[in-house]
């Protein structure tokens, strides 16, 4: 980074579009006491590194909820852009090209933050973008400890025997199969795609070489894809002020 590498500049654009199938309504339903998308929308405004919080919709209740918990709405996402294949890089150069005539400039970072991942914190993101300017990195992810480690996995093979999903993999039963002689393995959580505005523009992915991992517990990991997952999370909320939770 160039001598203003201490402080880049960030944009947040977070994403909800309106068509959930799996929890109708889901970015606009009740967590622990907000709508869903207000914890992602007060995480962004809460951390000082950034400068500006977007939120890309197509849906108006979804943008007067936004609108009504301090982030931007500055556009509608076009409904070719909000349907359930669409891949969030598309998404992000629409809101990129918007920001361009905007502004008529670009921040150094886009920060994608997804409302389906509501327990990630300010002090996460501001984790993240120390990682992102001290290790002169490219995009940082958040990512959290895989509960059940790849040598554990196991597929069916042309017969219908069971057999290894990652090759020479330890069998079962032997003295190699103890979990903590396997090396840490993470899964990208979707909790936090913090990516050089640049370089997301013109490699066409959030994990460009210089990829740095942002480690995040398994509670504030959790991410919401079907209804008993929002249930757990509003327990999670009921309790994230007690000791076990940090």
């Amino acid at each position: 980074m160039d001598d203003n590498s201490a402080n880049p500049s960030i944009v947040c654009i977070i994403t909800a579009r309106g068509g959930s199938k799996s929890i109708p309504r889901k970015n606009v339903l009740p967590l622990g006491g907000k709508p869903v998308i207000a914890w992602s929308i007060e995480a962004a405004l809460q951390s000082p590194s950034v400068s500006r919080v977007i939120v890309s919709t197509d849906n108006e209740e979804i943008a007067e909820v936004s609108r009504d918990w301090g982030a931007e709405v500055p556009f509608m996402r076009p409904a070719e852009l909000a349907g359930d294949d669409t891949p969030h890089l598309a998404v992000m150069f629409h809101a990129i090209r918007w920001l361009e005539s905007d502004q008529g400039t670009l921040p150094e970072f886009i920060l994608l933050l997804q409302p389906t991942s509501p327990l990630r914190t300010s002090e996460d993101i501001e984790a993240a973008v120390r990682i992102a300017v001290e290790q002169n990195a490219d995009s940082v992810l958040g990512v959290t400890e895989l509960a059940s480690h790849p040598y554990q996995a196991r597929r069916t093979a042309d017969d219908g025997t069971l057999t290894e999903f990652i090759a020479n993999s330890p069998a079962p039963g032997t003295s190699k199969t103890r979990r903590q002689e396997f090396p840490t393995a993470y899964r990208i959580n979707g909790s936090i795609y913090l990516t050089r505005t640049e370089v997301l523009r013109d490699q066409h992915t959030f994990e460009p070489p210089r990829t740095f991992p942002y480690v995040l517990p398994s509670h504030r990991s959790w991410e919401l894809d079907e209804p008993w997952e929002l249930y757990v999370a509003n327990l999670i909320m009921e309790n994230r002020d007690g000791s076990s939770y940090h």
